[in-house]
């Protein structure tokens, strides 16, 4: 297969009258476009990007979206997550996922981390978030999450022991998907005990993968983990000797000045999710700081009922924005950075080859409409993409080489049924 946009982003700038050759899920080359060649997929008026990595979220969360609303943390988790989480049988947990999946897809999002902990008591919920990626055509880390906090549902509690067997279980499952990849996730120094986090660490060291933990995402956990432990989150995790380059901080919004440079000098990477830090009034992370500190960053948009929008194109405009307020700044950090940070930025803190369009990456790539009135006038299109671009604007979405989305309609599931089967779930659920 060969697609034959307007413009691709190639990691040199954009390349006019090219196309990208795809060949088992990576592209095999770029070629100059013409002559056209059978099999050639012509993509007349767009552009081509690197497709978007979502590098943190909740996909059963969405089934949750719109009750808690104007709700602090405390009252999000206590009205809404846990009560209304307990709802969710295995079919439910299926169905959000699919239906997060299919509103990724269409915003642009190709790469996707669910850090899912609705287990009871084993993997057949894993099993069937893992399923529903599949139908849908994104591709999956899935953040296997490692819970122990009394405070929490039954269902998301389990011993280190099940928990680490369940964990390894599952890894050795998916070692050879080639659109799903499983990492060992202690939820946070709050929800998981010190030898639980432990417990994750060492599988992820024997692994070889990355490891996923909330840090440091409210003032209040800080302050708990203080009382709890005698250290803040960052230097917990620390004394525990669990991070370092493994390590993907989610969230990290209240460090202070040391712990950005402890951050940096481990080697450890963030998850950062400004719309949804925003949406809960958690703060906002000190990413500009963490970059010179040598901290890898990506974006995430947390869960659907914690942001309300999945879309990553959104968080890099967010991103920007953020920074420039923070620090009285309006070249805080550019279009240029903050869409590296939505690509190859997250690609890279999940050991993928994916985030740019370039021979042997990862075939996950999104057209854009360049006649999209959000995209003109036609001046700096990069910026006007993180900017100005309205989700309407993406046309087409490949992952691994196969079309998810085609002419703004998503071709690997019926949507409409979808949505009805989200409504008639939820029927009646308020807070």
């Amino acid at each position: 297969m060969r697609l034959r946009p307007d413009l691709v982003l190639t990691a040199s700038g954009w390349a006019r009258d090219r196309a990208v050759a795809v060949t088992d899920g990576r592209i095999a080359a770029i070629e100059p476009a013409a002559p056209p060649q059978p099999g050639d997929v012509r993509l007349a008026g767009t552009a081509l990007l690197p497709g978007t990595v979502n590098a943190h979220g909740h996909s059963f969360q969405s089934l949750l979206r719109g009750l808690g609303d104007d709700l602090d943390f405390p009252g999000w988790r206590d009205r809404v997550l846990y009560p209304f989480s307990a709802r969710l049988d295995r079919p439910g947990i299926a169905l959000g996922a699919a239906f997060a999946f299919a509103e990724m897809a269409l915003n642009g999002v190709t790469t996707c981390v669910d850090f899912f902990y609705l287990h009871d008591d084993g993997n057949d919920n894993a099993e069937a978030v893992i399923d529903a990626a599949r139908r849908v055509g994104i591709r999956l880390v899935l953040a296997r999450a490692m819970y122990d906090w009394a405070g929490a549902p039954a269902r998301y509690r389990e011993t280190v022991g099940d928990a680490t067997a369940r964990v390894r279980e599952l890894i050795a499952r998916h070692r050879h998907d080639a659109t799903v990849t499983v990492h060992p996730a202690p939820h946070s120094p709050h929800g998981a005990s010190p030898a639980m986090i432990r417990a994750g660490w060492e599988i992820a060291d024997a692994e070889g993968t990355p490891f996923h933990i909330h840090v440091a995402e409210g003032r209040d956990e800080g302050e708990g983990t203080l009382r709890e432990h005698g250290a803040t989150p960052l230097r917990l995790l620390d004394r525990l000797g669990v991070l370092g380059p493994r390590t993907i901080g989610v969230h990290c919004v209240w460090l202070d000045d040391e712990e950005v440079r402890l951050m940096g000098a481990r080697g450890a990477g963030l998850a950062w999710c400004p719309g949804s830090n925003m949406f809960l009034g958690d703060g906002i992370t000190r990413v500009p700081e963490l970059r010179r500190a040598g901290v890898r960053v990506g974006l995430g948009t947390d869960g659907g009922c914690t942001n309300n929008r999945l879309s990553v194109f959104e968080e890099m405009r967010m991103a920007s924005l953020l920074q420039r307020v923070r620090l009285l700044d309006g070249a805080a950090l550019s279009a240029e950075t903050a869409f590296a940070l939505g690509t190859r930025g997250g690609a890279e803190l999940l050991g993928l080859e994916a985030g740019a369009i370039a021979p042997g990456m990862l075939a996950d790539l999104v057209a854009v409409d360049l006649g999209h009135v959000s995209l003109h006038p036609p001046s700096d299109l990069l910026k006007s993409v993180v900017y100005a671009m309205s989700p309407q604007a993406v046309t087409d979405v490949w992952v691994h080489g196969r079309a998810v989305v085609r002419g703004g309609r998503l071709v690997t599931a019926d949507l409409p049924e979808l949505l009805a089967r989200v409504r008639e779930l939820t029927r009646g659920w308020s807070v």
